[in-house]
């Protein structure tokens, strides 16, 4: 029987989820992650999850990874030290950007640039030059080129290369002239080229796009060589590593080690994934997703089983050119600190956190700073009165010592100091429920909530109430999501050029020819990752915006809609998309800016393992008797086990449901039932 590995490092735990081909039968194991080196934890989580399943690690023959190795390289500043090489003249891109100040109107006061990802000092202008409709007007100055890259690979501090020229991505000639010539002076050294990581208009956002990818590409890769080499060493040499694109599709980790810039948000993708793998089956195919770990909270927006894809992705103030799943996140987690400021006198949540290291105070691993986990033990959410899972200890006296010092500073009763850490911190994650929904223009209600990662579940009623979207969905090991996410999803590429045409001008005919060259392109990727084109799943897309604005909108459609419809397809959605975002739309003047073709692999439709115990009845589920504390009330509440719960029992609140990975709060006035698929459904009592 062979199995494969889902595998999500987040900010605390690193998550990992076994999972059979055959059967769909699960084991999941959560471990601390290690954030001076990310593979430590996996392997880690391997060993554990292994030992504990009785699996052998030679049976596992896949493992998909989501990773933020990345994402911290930029958010910490310690990425590699990049060359650029562009055209004379354009050597100041980077520095002049765009007239942008993150903040207010007076955000400019106190904002303070960040070095350059490829500083002045290790830039060259190359004598080239390519006209807007690709055409060579100077051809590459070979030899001068060559003096000035081998002055620069003498400066000894070049780690990676990249290489941007004006107009490239509609001719990339002077590009792969120029990579030529610098793999014979730098060797091994990586070089990333514009017009094949990105070939896209718009000069600064294709140079910022490339040198982030030479930025985070070396320490990628280190990553991948090592934990490849230790996986094989464990499992076999004909594992197959992949890893979670930021679209929430699969890369192999060649790919992966050649474009890490369409890993930044490889983390959160994850969850978004499963979370459609789960409703999708039960039915609910427009939710919110809401996954809350221990140091953040990211929320998304799905319609039609589909997530919302933007093509660009922001990683603190650094923006790239690069698709990922439309996530936005907010510093408030269960590790997520309240203090209480001088100046102000008035109750804070987040954006910092415990960490895994050291963590709430009630993990008693040294951390002594009130939490919202410590609030959530102090009202009696995350009992500690039983092991979590049977694997954790919390101590209640540790987390009432820590939110004392909320309640002093407040001069309130430590109960009602720790019901505020939680509703500040709900506040904050409804704001960025009302980002994806209200402030795009679609109604809370008419969507369900999904909750998960290892907190979710604790704030998910509460979550729905100030939401009104309902049922509140708690799918099976939510903890675990975003790593089973992992293990379901597909491989996919794509490929893109710019297009710049009116719709009314463009034919059905010329439109489809043009995406089949992209096609063939994005499937050479899936090929030689020995994917045969028979297994290929293929969707066009298009943006498009009216001739004149600074923004577009990408349109998903397929080969038949295209030949039924025609170019009418693209407009047409495009009109109504419009319209929902801004209420308005006009009759004509579309532009498309840029066509792609996105392949992906079929999916392999698994058994969704069984669940509960056939002959349970409620009774039968309940563990321990505890009691929370709610609205100013204590509350009995019964803490049942998920691992019985089977389909069609209904849970009543006040209660409590416990798994390994993560814990359910129902509130009085609702219930939980369990559905076909397992999940939980949250629902007021009527």
């Amino acid at each position: 029987m062979s199995y494969r590995l889902g595998v999500d490092v987040g900010g605390t735990f690193t998550d990992l989820l076994l999972i059979s081909e055959e059967t769909g039968q699960t084991f999941t194991a959560k471990v601390p992650s290690t954030p001076e080196d990310s593979s430590i934890g996996v392997l880690n989580g391997v060993a554990r999850i292994c030992e504990e399943s009785g699996i052998d690690p030679k049976q596992i023959k896949r493992v998909m990874h989501g990773t933020t190795v990345a994402t911290n390289a930029v958010l910490q500043g310690r990425g590699s030290k990049v060359g650029l090489v562009t055209t004379t003249g354009y050597e100041q891109t980077l520095q002049v950007a765009r007239s942008f100040c993150p903040g207010g109107l007076g955000g400019w006061v106190t904002f303070n640039k960040k070095p350059l990802l490829a500083p002045l000092e290790l830039t060259i202008g190359a004598e080239e030059r390519i006209a807007a409709d690709g055409s060579v007007i100077r051809e590459l100055d070979e030899a001068r080129l060559r003096k000035d890259l081998q002055r620069l690979y003498d400066m000894n501090e070049v780690e990676a290369l990249t290489i941007c020229f004006v107009n490239a991505y509609i001719n990339g000639e002077n590009e792969l002239k120029a990579q030529a010539i610098a793999k014979e002076i730098f060797g091994d050294t990586p070089i990333s080229v514009s017009s094949e990581v990105v070939p896209e208009m718009q000069e600064y956002e294709r140079t910022e796009t490339t040198v982030m990818n030479s930025y985070v590409r070396p320490e990628m890769q280190l990553y991948l060589n090592n934990l490849q080499g230790a996986l094989n060493e464990r499992m076999g040499e004909d594992t197959l590593l992949s890893l979670l694109r930021s679209d929430g599709g699969l890369a192999s980790a060649r790919s992966a080690a050649d474009s890490p810039v369409n890993m930044l948000m490889s983390g959160p993708a994850g969850g978004v994934t499963g979370a459609i793998y789960f409703c999708s089956r039960a039915g609910y195919d427009d939710i919110l997703t809401f996954d809350m770990g221990g140091t953040s909270t990211d929320v998304a927006l799905i319609q039609g089983s589909k997530a919302r894809v933007r093509r660009e992705t922001f990683v603190g103030d650094v923006k790239v050119r690069a698709p990922s799943v439309d996530v936005r996140t907010v510093g408030a987690g269960g590790g997520s600190i309240a203090f209480v400021p001088e100046l102000t006198g008035a109750l804070r949540v987040g954006p910092e956190s415990a960490g895994a290291v050291p963590g709430p105070a009630a993990y008693m691993k040294g951390g002594d700073k009130p939490t919202v986990c410590d609030a959530n033990v102090v009202l009696g959410y995350l009992p500690s009165d039983v092991q979590l899972g049977g694997k954790m200890q919390i101590s209640k006296e540790a987390a009432d010592k820590a939110v004392q010092t909320i309640a002093d500073a407040l001069g309130i009763g430590l109960l009602e100091a720790a019901e505020g850490i939680i509703k500040v911190a709900n506040e904050a994650m409804f704001g960025a429920l009302r980002l994806v929904s209200v402030e795009q223009g679609y109604d809370p209600r008419d969507f369900a909530l999904v909750c998960f990662g290892g907190a979710g579940p604790l704030h998910a009623n509460a979550m729905g109430v100030l939401s009104d979207a309902w049922p509140v969905i708690i799918p099976p090991g939510p903890g675990v999501l975003c790593a089973r996410g992992d293990a379901t999803t597909t491989v996919q590429d794509e490929a893109t050029r710019t297009y710049i045409r009116m719709a009314g001008d463009t034919t059905t005919e010329q439109l489809l020819d043009d995406l089949k060259v992209l096609e063939a392109r994005a499937a050479q990727a899936l090929i030689d990752d020995g994917i045969g084109k028979e297994d290929h799943e293929v969707v066009y897309q298009a943006d498009v915006r009216y001739a004149g604005q600074a923004f577009e909108i990408s349109m998903d459609f397929t080969e038949e809609e295209l030949k039924a419809q025609g170019v009418s397809v693209i407009t047409g959605q495009f009109d109504a998309e419009h319209e929902q975002l801004f209420s308005f739309k006009l009759d004509d003047g579309h532009e498309i800016l840029m066509i792609r073709a996105v392949v992906k692999a079929k999916a392999t439709e698994m058994a969704i393992g069984e669940f509960g115990s056939a002959d349970a009845e409620l009774k039968d589920c309940i563990v321990h008797e505890s009691k929370f504390h709610y609205e100013g009330e204590w509350y009995d509440a019964p803490l049942y086990d998920r691992a019985k719960l089977r389909e069609g029992i209904v849970v009543p609140g006040p209660s409590i449901v416990m798994e390994m990975d993560s814990t359910t709060v129902i509130l009085p006035g609702h219930t939980a039932a369990v559905d076909n698929v397992g999940n939980l459904l949250i629902n007021p009592t009527k």
